[in-house]
């Protein structure tokens, strides 16, 4: 079954126009970001449960990559490809326009989910999986994970694999640290307790979540960016659906193709 209809599928270009006005934001994991977020859950408040996950085949689970650190920054640099990777938040509407996007160019994009943000639109998994791209974990309220006791820490990493397990049968292919571009020592150790190999941090940070405009998010990365690099995007962002169509197309001049992170490093 179609994700959305013809209308509602109208409508999520539409908003990559910056022709629909955005919803809730998703938050930039810069240090000392003060970009919007999408409303986050109270500590004390109690999470509504995740639906039922679709039948379909289990998601890709992680696995280690020898030769590669424990927290990667980029694949190959021999390779003509790059990973364009979205921090999973805010509107569902821009995050669908993203992916359609991808998709029409054969580009396939790695998510890393908020697990409140899969609370609210438990289908955005499957739709992420069922277009050929990576789904990952952010961890599950967005906070500054880092500087989380060990005990909340986990609890972070652990509640958001839950999230993804129940609705694809996987924890995600992938952690990636809310609020920071690189794991502390415990975080990436707690990752691993939780079955994830390997941290996914960055080597190009587009900045998008501080809304600098489209041709500035398209400078940045195009700047920037070299076979095996790991680029930093969020969903949420009109800046960034706009943007990303003059980015794919100036790849394919350049002959870089945009893969999942799996397809970077295999």
């Amino acid at each position: 079954m179609a994700w959305v209809t013809t209308t509602n599928r109208r409508d999520a270009l539409r908003a990559g126009a910056g022709l629909v006005a955005g919803g809730a934001l998703a938050a930039g994991c810069g240090t000392g970001s003060t970009a919007p977020t999408t409303a986050t859950a109270s500590p004390l408040a109690t999470p509504p449960a995740p639906s039922a996950p679709v039948k379909a085949s289990p998601a890709p689970a992680p696995r280690a990559y020898p030769g590669q650190p424990a927290q990667i920054t980029h694949g190959p640099r021999t390779r003509p490809r790059v990973a364009l990777t979205f921090h999973g938040q805010g509107d569902p509407d821009l995050a669908q326009a993203l992916l359609t996007t991808a998709e029409q160019h054969g580009a396939r994009l790695t998510v890393l989910a908020v697990g409140t943000w899969l609370d609210e639109h438990p289908g955005m998994a499957r739709r992420i999986l069922d277009g050929g791209h990576d789904l990952g974990n952010h961890t599950q309220r967005h906070i500054s994970v880092n500087d989380l006791a060990e005990a909340d820490a986990r609890k972070e990493i652990t509640d958001c694999a839950d999230r993804l397990s129940r609705l694809t049968g996987s924890i995600g292919t992938w952690f990636r640290p809310s609020r920071a571009p690189t794991a502390s020592a415990l975080v990436a150790r707690l990752a691993r307790g939780a079955g994830y190999p390997h941290v996914l941090s960055y080597d190009v940070d587009s900045l998008d979540y501080t809304r600098p405009g489209a041709a500035a998010v398209t400078r940045k990365v195009l700047s920037e960016v070299r076979g095996g690099s790991v680029v930093s995007l969020h969903f949420g962002y009109e800046d960034t659906v706009a943007a990303l169509p003059d980015v794919l197309e100036e790849l394919d001049r350049r002959e870089l193709r945009a893969v999942t992170t799996t397809e970077l490093l295999s």
